[in-house]
Parts: structure tokens; sequence; C-alpha cells
């Protein structure tokens, strides 16, 4: 039996299993050296040896009206969040368009991803040390005359949880090889570990708020669009869970990315609305897309990167604002129930518009009950908890706060059985493809031809399947930017042909995909050889009769299965206890300021109002 050191030397020293250990070392020295400066600033700060800390931190508070301790970070962390953003999409269109790196230096974006991430982690140190005296009555003791306030805790733990996924992905690579999926576990707590930061810059901007006392002065309209501008940022990050979706590259089922948005614009766009009133949620999904739209620029025509698109949410946030004005935005949590069930109907409905008009797969009709049996409950249990957080970040009391908890356990419990299902897949038996190529005129002096597959049986494909495609990809970012989606014409039963040629030769992966239901499956029409893994060239013939195969092997051929079949399954429960304990900090820190700086139920009447000064 292969033991897990086996695995580990079986890919050791392979282009697939991990970086070189130069690389590793040099990156951890840099980590090393940033954290000793950090603490050594940090230290040197709270003795009073320096003051710069103190008047850089002033300045910031005189801008946003809030203390040091909280301007600070949010002024850095705005730089930080949008450097991360864009390496991130820039590191992904590199491997949609190049495939896997040489090493973790040896990728641009990555520089980008690890200041970002260090900056993050800096941003929460910064709140963490900079105030003298205890930061509001939520602030959590650290010494005897030291305390720290929750949300820089939280924001501080939100970066280290993802800076730990870039040690333990190059760990991963070398047990399993390279997962080529943003899905991957240890990607998930890179990128989760970014996102939820944004819930902790929230309230780290809501202690701030609270220490001023009542007799602060109110913001202003800036201060009102800089609060719109976080819910945005809010939004990208729980959006990105969905970029593979964004590239047209979805390792998973199509019925994932409905519930995926409706999930992030339920807990966004209400928390936005009921924090800051009228016009937010609409102004957050338009900064969101912004954002969205200029990194997305960047990365592809700016950079020559395969091209990405991305949920626009307005129709959600149209959703949520006509909401609004009925009287039932008094009672916040109903507020998030009902919320939730109209942006998973119709802001879906909406959303579909945008979707069919840019993405590669439109959402076919036969996919809606499905979508709609996960999305809606997802959709209003994440509404709910946007509610109880809308209600944390206005100052207001949490009517049940045992309920609150018990509201955060289910919508977790409810989104994984929601993912579990959308996870579900199966290969057909017996099943394959006879796929005639005709040669095409060749392009960047690479083979090409169109191609028309006959599947066997015939009815392995509905009249309304999520996708029928062919997909050529790292390819070379000066070839077609690397990336080439064909959705294949219906001819006949079972007959299926081109619209565009894909390339037959270099370092492209051509293969046909299918995705109808449950199944999800591919055959492989041209792989190159590949000696980094060990992997021979599967070559392009004028006719090939060729089974359909789990679709994983092809998509992540750099990955090993030579592993004990509980190791896997053991090391993602790692990953998932870990992320379920950010999220239940998240929660017990939201809960905890609540509980310190809240002001009792008000009546309807007696609450302030919020939003923008006309």
């Amino acid at each position: 039996m292969t033991t897990p050191v086996d695995a580990v030397l079986a890919v050791e020293g392979s282009e697939g299993g991990g970086a070189a250990l130069d690389q590793v070392f040099g990156m951890s020295v840099a980590a090393a050296v940033v954290s000793v400066a950090l603490l050594w600033i940090g230290w040197r700060h709270r003795t009073r040896q320096i003051t710069w800390l103190t008047s850089l931190g002033e300045w910031a508070g005189r801008r946003l009206n809030r203390p040091p301790w909280a301007a600070l970070p949010v002024f850095l962390f705005v730089s930080t969040i949008i450097c991360a953003l864009f390496g991130f999409l820039w590191d992904v269109s590199l491997h949609v368009g190049k495939g896997r790196d040489a090493g973790p230096l040896a990728n641009p974006a990555h520089y980008f991803i690890l200041v970002g991430l260090f900056l993050l982690f800096i941003a929460g140190m910064l709140s963490i040390f900079l105030p003298y005296d205890k930061p509001g009555r939520a602030a959590i003791r650290i010494t005897r005359t030291w305390h720290a306030p929750v949300g820089g805790i939280l924001l501080a733990g939100s970066g280290l949880y993802a800076l730990i996924g870039f040690p333990l992905d190059d760990i991963w690579h070398r047990i399993f090889g390279q997962d080529v999926t943003l899905w991957g576990p240890t990607h998930l707590m890179l990128i989760g570990g970014a996102g939820m930061s944004l819930i902790g810059v929230l309230l780290l901007e809501r202690e701030g708020r609270a220490a001023m006392g009542d007799d602060a002065p109110a913001d202003g309209r800036g201060m009102w669009m800089t609060r719109c501008l976080a819910f945005g940022g809010l939004l990208i990050g729980l959006s990105v869970f969905q970029i593979e979706y964004d590239f047209g590259i979805e390792q998973f089922r199509l019925v994932l990315q409905p519930m995926m948005i409706a999930g992030a614009a339920a807990f966004a766009l209400i928390a936005a609305r009921i924090t800051l009133g009228r016009g937010a949620a609409l102004i957050a999904a338009v900064f969101a897309a912004v954002i969205r739209g200029v990194v997305a620029l960047v990365v592809g025509p700016g950079l020559g990167a395969p091209i990405n698109v991305f949920a626009l949410y307005l129709g959600p946030a149209v959703v949520i604002e006509l909401l609004a004005l009925t009287p039932l935005i008094r009672k916040p949590v109903w507020f998030g129930v009902v919320g939730g069930l109209g942006i998973a109907t119709a802001g879906l409905y909406l959303e579909s518009l945008w979707i069919d008009a840019v993405y590669h797969y439109p959402w076919p009709v036969g996919m809606w009950a499905e979508a709609l049996a996960m999305a809606i409950p997802v959709a209003i249990g994440m509404g709910v908890c946007g509610a109880l957080l809308g209600i944390i970040l206005t100052g207001e009391r949490l009517p049940r706060p045992k309920w609150a908890t018990v509201a955060v356990a289910v919508t977790v419990l409810v989104i994984g059985g929601a993912v579990a299902n959308g996870l579900r897949t199966t290969v057909p038996e017996n099943a394959s493809a006879t796929i005639t190529l005709s040669p095409a005129p060749s392009v960047d002096g690479e083979t090409r031809a169109t191609a028309v597959v006959a599947i066997t049986p015939k009815d392995l494909v509905s009249d309304d399947p999520e996708w029928v495609t062919m997909l050529a990809w790292q390819g070379g970012l000066d070839k077609s930017r690397g990336l080439i989606i064909d959705p294949l014409e219906k001819i006949g039963p079972g007959l299926y042909r081109s619209t565009r040629s894909v390339p037959t030769s270099g370092s492209w992966k051509t293969l046909l995909r299918v995705q109808d239901g449950t199944t999800m499956t591919a055959v492989p029409v041209y792989l190159p050889a590949d000696p980094g893994i060990g992997a021979e060239e599967v070559p392009a013939e004028p006719r090939m009769t060729r089974d359909f195969v789990r679709e994983i092997t092809i998509l992540q051929r750099e990955r090993t299965f030579d592993y004990p079949s509980w190791l896997y399954g053991a090391a993602s429960l790692v990953v998932g206890v870990c992320s379920l304990l950010l999220i239940t900090a998240m929660a017990w820190g939201a809960a905890r300021i609540n509980r310190n700086d809240a002001t009792p139920v008000r009546s309807t009447s007696e609450r302030p109002k919020v939003g923008p000064r006309p």
C-alpha cells in the first residue's frame, strides 16, 4: 500500500508536485523578516519609543472621522484588497492561459497576492498596536494595560488564515499533485480568508464609530460613499468563489452558479441597505461592478490574458431597493427573509439576462428547478445573516441573540447541503464519442481542426443540456490568449459540429466536455506530452472513438491519485474545520460588539434615519 510519505516522494522534484525548496525557503525568510519587522514596530509604538505611527493614525482619523486605530487600518485595507484582487484574477488567468507555474516566485501575480495579504494582516495588527487606551467597551484584553478592538483581531486573523494557505498549498501539491482548480481546499483558504476580512473591517469601522460616543459629528456623504464601497468590496469578496465560471472553465456543475450569486447578493446587499439606508444596495453593486470591470480590463486586454466576465448584481440590488420601500424595512430580520427570497427568484431572473448575454454558458431552462431549490434556502439564510450584520452595524441590539446564533449555524448547514448536492456528478458507463476532425487553417504555427462529434448512445445528452462544448486551454497567452471555448451546434440525434476551429498541437489541452444534469464527463481530443508529470501525448487523430471519462482526470491532469483513499478526505476535513472556526470567530466577534456597544431596541419612530444626506 502506498503511504503518505511514498506519495510525497513520488512527486517531489516533479513539476506538478510542489515548489522548489529554494523558493519555499526564500518565501519563508521573507515572511519571517516582515513579521519580525512588524512586531518590532508594534513594540516600539507600544513602549512610546516612536511617534510617527500615532501621527499617521491621527491623520487618517481626521479624514475618516474615526479613531486612529480604526481609520488607519481602513485606509490601508482599501489599497490592500484591490492589490490582492488584481493579483488573484491575474493568477487565475495565467493558469487558464498558460498552465502551471515553474514555482510560486516564477508567477508575477503571486507577488501582488502576497503583498495584498500581508498588508491585510498588517492592517489588522495596526488596529491592535495603535490604541494606548481601551478602544471601546467590546475591546479584548491582551495584557493588564493593553486592549485591542474585536474587528482588528478578526481582520488580522483573516489575513493570517489566508497567508497560512500559501505554505499549506505547497504541502498539498507535494502530496496530491497540482489540482488546477480554484476550489482546491487550500485555494479556498486563500480566497476565503481575504473574503471574510471584509466583515472584519466593517466590524472594526463600527467599533470606531461607537467609541466616538453620541457627541460625534454626523458622517457626511463622502463617508457614506466610503462605507458603500466597503459593502461593494464585501460583494466582490463573496463572489471570488465564482471565478472559474467567469472564465468559462468551471470544473463543477453549472447549477452552483445561481446559488453562489444569490447567496452573495443576499448577504452583502441586504446588510448594505439596512446599515446605510436608501440607495446603498444599488451603489454597492455599482462599486463592485466598476472595480471588477477595471481589473478585468487590465488583466484581459491590458496584459493579454484570457477575458473574464462577472456577475453584475444590479438585478438583485434593484429588488432589495424596491422591497425597502415597503414597511418591511422596519422589521430587519423579516426583510432579510423576504429579500433573500426575492433575490433568489426575481433577482436571479434579472441576473440571468446578463448571464445569457455575456457568459459562455447561459442557464438552460431545465436547470432552473434544481437551481431554485438550492438558491432559495441559501439566499434566505444569507439574507437573514445579512440582516443580522446590518442590525449590528447600525448599533441596534439584536432582538434575540441566541436565535441569531442558530440562524448562522443553520445557514452554514444549508450552504453545505446545497454545495454537496451541486457537487454530485455521474460519469456514464459504456458511452463514447466518435470525433471526426477536418483540417483548418493553422493559427500561430499550430494545427487547427473543426470537428463533427457523434455521441453513443444517441440519447446520452438531453435537448437542454448545460453544455456540449469543445474546450482548449493553457495554450499560451501569445496564442488566442490561451483559451478557446466552442459551444457545439446540434445537427441531429447525438450529433454535433464545431462552430470554430480548435488547436490540435502545441501546449494546448483540447477536450470535448458534456454537462447535462448530474452528468459531467469529457473526452480527450488532444493532450500534449508532459514529461514534468510523466504523461504521454494523447494525439488528435483524423477519426477517433474514445470513451467518456471523469472530467477531472483531464482538466486536473497534474493531480496524482497515488495515495490512501482516506488521506484526501482527512486533509479536506482539516481545512473545512479551520474555515468553520473562522466563521465562528466572525459570529462571536459580531455578537460581542453588539452585546457591548449596541443600544436597546427602539421603536420604529425612534430609530435614527440612515442613508446619505439629501
